[in-house]
This record gives C-alpha cells, sequence and structure tokens, in this order.
C-alpha cells in the first residue's frame, strides 16, 4: 500500500491518499516504460524524405569518355552520384517509423510510469484546484507553494479552459487531462501533479 501526500492549494498538506497494489503496481517496468518512450518518439517522425538514386535520374546510360588516357578522373554515365545532375548515392526514400503498440500495454506503461513517479516521491495531488478567470500568476503562485520549480505535469479530471489559458504561458508546466495521459509526458516532466478526481479515476481504470 502506497501513501501520496494531498495538498490544498495553498502549499499545506492535509491528508495522506493511499493507493492500493492493483492500481498501478509494485514494481516499475523500466523495459516496457523505455518501449512506450522509444515508440512516442518513433510516431512523430514523418518518414516522408524522398531522394532519387542514379537509376532514377533521366539521362543517357552512355559512358561519358574512355576509362584511360583523358587525365580525367574516370566517370561512369551521367547518371553517376559523383557529377551534378546526376543520382544520389544511397537515396534515402519514404517509410513508415511507427511502432504499434497494444492498448494494454500502452495503459500498462503509463500506470508504471506513475508507479515510478510516486516511488520517487515526484508526485503530488492537490485538493480544490479551481481558476475562475485566466490568470498566470495564480497557476505560478500554486506551484511556488508546492516548491515545484521544475518541468512539471499537471494532471486533471476534465478540460478547463481557464486552467489551460492559466497555464500556456508557463514553459516548464504541461497540461493533460487524465484520458490524454502517456507514458512519454509523464516519464520525461521531473515532477507530477493530478488533482484529487483525476487520481481517483485513474485508480479505479481497468486494464
Amino acid at each position: 500500500m502506497l501513501e501520496v501526500p494531498v495538498y490544498n492549494t495553498e502549499g499545506k498538506q492535509i491528508e495522506t491518499m493511499s493507493i492500493s497494489d492493483e492500481a498501478f503496481g509494485t514494481r516499475v517496468n523500466t523495459a516496457l516504460l523505455k518501449q512506450a518512450v522509444v515508440g512516442y518518439h518513433a510516431n512523430k517522425r514523418q518518414g516522408t524524405v524522398g531522394t532519387k538514386s542514379r537509376g532514377m535520374v533521366q539521362g543517357s546510360t552512355k559512358k561519358l569518355f574512355r576509362q584511360k588516357g583523358t587525365g580525367n578522373a574516370r566517370r561512369g554515365s551521367a547518371r553517376t552520384n559523383v557529377l551534378r545532375g546526376g543520382g544520389v548515392a544511397f537515396a534515402k526514400q519514404r517509410r513508415d517509423f511507427r511502432k504499434k503498440m497494444p492498448q494494454k500495454m500502452r495503459i500498462a506503461a503509463w500506470k508504471t510510469a506513475i508507479l515510478a513517479k510516486i516511488l520517487g516521491n515526484d508526485l503530488s495531488v492537490v485538493d480544490g484546484l479551481a481558476c475562475e478567470a485566466p490568470k498566470t500568476s495564480q497557476m505560478a503562485k500554486l506551484l511556488d507553494n508546492l516548491s515545484i520549480n521544475r518541468s512539471c505535469l499537471l494532471a486533471l479530471h476534465e478540460r478547463d479552459a481557464n486552467i489551460y489559458l492559466s497555464s500556456r504561458n508557463l514553459q516548464d508546466l504541461t497540461v493533460r487531462t487524465a484520458e490524454e495521459l502517456n507514458a512519454f509526458d509523464i516519464a520525461t516532466r521531473q515532477k507530477m501533479l493530478i488533482t484529487r478526481e483525476a487520481m481517483e479515476m485513474l485508480m479505479g481504470q481497468e486494464d
């Protein structure tokens, strides 16, 4: 049974939340976490680059001049890659870099990422987070009250326009809803801040 501190918006710990072993597991699966992060990077690659090889370039296949006796470096046809206008050596072709990951593995990956944050004392639960109007100073004050001065991921139960607008000018703060969480966002932020409602939602989510 793990325990996570619960803070109010003033930065004072009001209680601790107990987390069962079934919610996020008991051991961090580093191999699965790495696979998820590598897959996230691979899926962002477009793979649309394309260059022409010497077989794709238009031009005669006739040898430009005889092999010996001219004093020049030996040449092939005009399509050779050593001449301007010729093809490219080892030409790049379009390809799909995507790495497929089953849904159960994706869920297990972000759960083990959350477990790593809990075990490293890098996850905190905040109670009563709300913004009546978009104010960056209000979110900056919250982070200051919680002594968070590093990259942070804020997880919400549902979309809140005021919180999003209040956070977008804070460079090291990323806001996601519980449904949008992924292993990459969790693992690459040094701190994680989650609302009580979002934590209860994640704890109740089944594989």
